[in-house]
């Protein structure tokens, strides 16, 4: 028998591992080269400058108040996670002439939907349920619906969560049925649901879909809702004065909801929690409010760390991105009369939106008989504002519109700057070297395999050579005047006889190389972009 001679093996082996251990070497070099950096704030004074227009938010929620006959309210500003403000005005209860405090608890009605859609997601994250399950695996009492058409797709979890599930807008209706015993639901949904629409084609707000995600999250989990969402969102959180139960707020705590009608304010009864308690039962105060958002704010930007939240924050940024659209407006800004267009849609249990100055906007009101609520925030600026009051169906929505003005007037109301990852600076910096003396070699190591079957490498040279021909020598301006994300930006050099703008995008490929690349006099895209609808 031959044996193989061990030397020969042994320098096979070596270099065997020693060309994978380069492999493995460069691999990591390039991924922790294209590690995302969050973004950050880059105002060290922003809370200050912010802070300057409380003052005046006091003034136009206890304004507002007035106008809108609401008895008592209460508000409260929040920044990178910490209640910074508050405000109250008015009475909890007018009879007693109590006054409402910080700490007031006021039923938030459907500004609950997002807790519903927390609890389904933490049951999705858990492998229990797909958002793309049929909702009548879960709730066998929707297995006898008739639907609208024959080619109706079965309503999912999904749809549920969107309010895409085809059933009738139904907020009047809804808010009545708060109470309504479980059998009362079930025997509903067994005497069949009239649809609007066919399921997954249009958005139309349904109070009943979300009665029936509180019904799922009772039937997968195994315990009654409220108790599910207490132990899982409310006791991790530490909201303490959160509840779905009137009962359990401490008398001298809660606020009484009224009504204005023939010129007086007339208290309405409050309705105790039952099956449709998952679409608007929830009872909170400002602190607790304003914690909760913090949550939800802080699931941007998107980073390495510890998940500290009640779901994943990839699953809270889910809640808070489009899911279904609804169709675009118009409307005149009231403080300037400008003109601005205004998209967006529904997440999942909560509305996003954009408008001409602010790129992500996330919301969500809350109205029952005797209340109304509303919080917003926008999740790449931090900053978010909650608002409580007692009134039938309190109209808070323009009022912090006016709030977020005034926080804007500051001029520190920006969002997280985007970082450029190390590849699209060493782009930058290739590139300025190119613009400044053109290098055949460079171009070529950094250019994807796209970059000159687009443009020949010739013809691009030729075009700085323009450049350089009418602007004169050089140099780049101090980083980048934006980063849209970590592998695409724009920077200006100022030169002899004006500026240049260079902009480039990197390829999929590791290393990423510039698939895109366009260098030009700078004034040329000065007036480029804008919108009729944003000025």
């Amino acid at each position: 028998m031959t044996r193989p001679r061990p030397s020969i093996v042994c320098v096979a082996c070596v270099a065997i591992v020693t060309v994978f251990g380069s492999i493995v070497a460069f691999t990591q070099a390039v991924s922790r080269d294209l590690r995302i950096e969050p973004p950050r704030f880059t105002d060290p004074n922003r809370r200050a400058r912010l802070s300057s227009a409380f003052s005046d938010i006091d003034r136009v929620f206890r304004d507002f108040g007035a106008r809108a006959h609401v008895p008592g309210g209460a508000w409260g500003v929040v920044i990178d996670g910490d209640l910074v403000h508050t405000g109250t005005f008015g009475f909890r209860d007018l009879e007693a002439k109590a006054p409402v405090t910080v700490d007031t608890v006021f039923r938030i009605a459907s500004m609950t939907k997002s807790f519903t859609t927390i609890s389904i997601l933490k049951l999705r994250d858990e492998g229990k349920l797909s958002l793309d399950d049929p909702a009548e695996r879960y709730v066998p009492e929707l297995r006898g619906l008739n639907y609208p058409t024959d080619d109706s797709p079965r309503i999912t979890i999904r749809h549920l969560l969107s309010h895409a599930e085809g059933f009738p807008e139904d907020n009047p209706w809804g808010d009545r049925h708060l109470a309504d015993p479980d059998e009362q639901l079930s025997a509903m949904m067994r005497g069949g649901i009239p649809f609007s629409n066919a399921p997954g084609i249009a958005y139309e707000y349904s109070n009943y879909g979300f009665a029936i995600l509180g019904r799922i999250v009772s039937r997968v989990s195994g315990r009654a809702y409220g108790d599910y969402v207490a132990a899982n969102i409310l006791k991790p959180l530490g909201m303490v004065s959160t509840t779905l139960q009137p009962s359990a707020v401490p008398p001298d705590r809660l606020a009484h909801g009224y009504r204005w009608e023939d010129e007086q304010w007339k208290e309405e009864r409050l309705l105790a929690d039952g099956s449709f308690g998952a679409m608007g039962g929830l009872l909170t105060s400002v602190p607790d409010l304003a914690r909760y958002v913090a949550v939800l704010m802080s699931a941007w930007p998107p980073r390495d760390g510890p998940e500290t939240g009640p779901i994943r924050r990839s699953s809270m940024r889910e809640m808070q991105q489009i899911s279904r659209p609804q169709a675009a407006t118009v409307t005149r800004a009231p403080a300037s009369g400008a003109t601005q267009l205004n998209t967006g849609g529904y997440g999942f249990g909560l509305r996003v939106s954009q408008t001409c100055s602010l790129s992500h906007v996330v919301t969500h009101g809350g109205g029952l008989p005797g209340f109304g609520s509303h919080m917003r925030w926008l999740p790449e600026h931090g900053v978010g504002i909650v608002t409580l009051g007692n009134v039938t169906y309190t109209a808070w929505g323009g009022v912090v519109g006016e709030a977020f003005d005034l926080l804007e007037k500051t001029g520190a109301l920006r969002p997280r700057a985007v970082q450029p990852s190390p590849a699209l600076v060493r782009a930058r910096d290739a590139v300025t070297r190119l613009i400044v003396r053109w290098d055949d070699q460079e171009a070529d190591r950094i250019a994807a395999d796209n970059l000159f079957l687009d443009r020949s490498r010739d013809r691009r040279r030729s075009e700085f050579d323009a450049l350089r021909t009418e602007l004169g020598s050089c140099a780049a301006d101090e980083g980048f005047t934006v980063v849209e994300n970590a592998l695409r930006g724009q920077w200006t050099m100022t030169c002899e006889r004006g500026k240049a703008r260079a902009s480039i995008t990197l390829a999929p490929t590791m290393p990423p190389r510039v698939q895109f690349l366009d260098v030009r006099r700078h004034q040329e895209a000065d007036g480029a972009g804008g919108s009729t609808f944003c000025r």
